[in-house]
């Protein structure tokens, strides 16, 4: 089915910018599924944090929908804004730094943390093919899917690939009916979002509810130096799952399709995502990511990143014509 031409004018947000130089190589953490589900270890989670704890801190934000972003088992960015979203939701102060008064709001959520889970043949039905740093050589793929079945596993369950193995030593994921041990990240229905604001100080999308519920805080990548985000108050012009992705080198952020010098087809690893929501802002929009380990690393063209499961949560709770306010 052909896009409305408002749709396809999705090449304002060029590939993930200038993150690669300064993200520090990841740690193994050093966990067992006991240490992530003890809730008597209560002690401060804040910034340099790494182990269990971080884990059980990032799967309960998600769950009570303030995204930590990906999950890892390490303190970064994106937890430090989980954190702060829910600790002022909760009338604590905002320090960034799980106490034990917030460990006792978090552990209220007493499901288990981690669950079994069966590998089913769509997990391992592929294609799986490394997807090319050039513009041009993706444009002459057929889908931007995921590298391996490893990828999509840690998409679906909002972990990054290595902690997925961290949690699951040894264990082969290319084959159906395996069992792996996963985060419990299942959310509920969000509900309807009646606003959504984006905070360029923040660096966070927050869907509100009726009667100004937060349903949801997500962190984002949200314009850069070159093209920043469009201060204003816009709204939700349409919802589009996987789109093509329009390029043009010399104007990058408002191709046109018939002016583009390449075009990528759909998929996860599209270089917008899973997901584009437009604006009435016109060429720009809210959108997924390839890349859902370095959401706050970097730049985008004006438009907002975020995670591709944060994204395909919030365009459940959004319609055409929802009120956008992006602001300073």
């Amino acid at each position: 089915m052909r896009l409305p031409f408002s749709i396809l004018l999705l090449a304002l947000c060029p590939w993930t910018t200038g993150w690669a130089a300064t993200v520090s190589p990841k740690r193994s953490i050093g966990l067992t599924v006991g240490e992530i589900e003890d809730s008597t270890k209560i002690g401060p989670v804040g910034p340099g944090a790494t182990g269990p704890r971080v884990v059980r801190a990032q799967i309960l934000l998600d769950r009570a929908t303030y995204s930590p972003g990906q999950i890892d088992g390490q303190y970064g960015d994106d937890l430090g804004i989980a954190i702060k979203g829910y600790q002022e939701a909760h009338s604590l102060p905002p320090s960034g730094t799980i106490d034990a008064e917030m460990w006792g709001l978090l552990n209220a959520d007493a499901h288990p943390l981690l669950i079994d889970y069966t590998i089913t043949a769509l997990d391992v039905k592929g294609p799986f093919e490394a997807i090319p740093k050039d513009i041009q050589e993706q444009a002459r793929m057929k889908w931007l899917g995921y590298e391996s079945p490893e990828e999509g596993l840690g998409e679906k369950f909002h972990l990054s690939p290595k902690l997925l193995a961290e949690l699951n030593p040894g264990v082969e994921m290319k084959s159906a009916g395996v069992a792996i041990t996963v985060p419990n990240v299942r959310r509920g229905p969000g509900g309807h979002a009646v606003r959504v604001v984006v905070s360029k100080s923040r660096r966070t999308v927050t869907a509100y509810g009726a009667g100004d519920r937060i349903l949801a805080q997500y962190p984002a990548t949200v314009g850069g130096e070159h093209d920043p985000l469009p201060i204003g108050h816009w709204t939700i012009t349409s919802v589009s799952r996987y789109p093509w992705y329009f390029y043009n080198p010399d104007h990058f952020w408002y191709a046109n399709p018939a002016a583009a010098t390449a075009k990528v087809p759909p998929g996860p690893r599209n270089p917008v995502g899973s997901v584009w929501m437009g604006l009435s802002k016109e060429h720009y929009g809210i959108h997924g990511t390839p890349d859902p380990g370095h959401i706050r690393h970097g730049e985008s063209a004006g438009c907002v990143r975020l995670t591709n499961w944060d994204a395909n949560a919030l365009a459940l709770m959004v319609r055409r014509g929802t009120p956008a306010i992006l602001e300073e």
